[in-house]
């Protein structure tokens, strides 16, 4: 049921580039991949998706999309400041009018107090629009669900901004 979800989503999201003449690209962390795989899924999407980065590590995230190392160190990869920069990073680091990023904890593991398993950061950066940002707190959900779960929220952001 939510697998078909997310490809509802992603061929509105497809839909939607491809009617106002947009690419995209994705910066992922937590999700390693999964929203570039899902819009990869559906046929004849490489007219809409320009790339995906995996920034799994900080080094990543810098080297790739150039997010500052002392941003990273200073607020912690998990932050509203690191999502909006590596949006606006994979903005400047690829050929996409509009990105998507996420960066969160997943677990089960590597959670606080302060930023519980579930706390996902993400960010939508288009073309001459301000950055949109949402924080999402999936709470106490497997790994697998709090992925999927950022999945379609990121999928939803996007949207929002096309549809803004």
């Amino acid at each position: 049921m939510s697998m078909l979800i997310a490809e509802e989503k992603a061929v509105q999201l497809l839909d939607e580039c491809r009617k106002a003449g947009l690419m995209v690209a994705t910066a992922e962390s937590c999700t390693g991949g999964m929203i570039a795989a899902a819009l990869t899924d559906i046929a004849g999407s490489s007219d809409v998706v320009d790339r995906g980065f995996v920034t799994y590590s900080n080094e990543a995230k810098n080297e790739m999309i150039g997010v500052p190392m002392e941003l990273i160190n200073s607020v912690g990869a998990v932050s509203r400041e690191v999502a909006i920069a590596m949006a606006e990073g994979a903005l400047r680091h690829s050929r996409a009018d509009i990105t998507i990023a996420v960066t969160g904890i997943a677990g089960p593991g590597g959670g606080s107090e302060e930023k519980p398993v579930g706390l996902v950061h993400m960010a939508c950066a288009h073309k001459n629009h301000p950055t949109r940002h949402r924080k999402c707190r999936f709470g106490a959900r497997t790994r697998a669900e709090i992925r999927h779960a950022t999945v379609l929220a990121a999928l939803d952001l996007v949207l929002e901004e096309l549809k803004a």
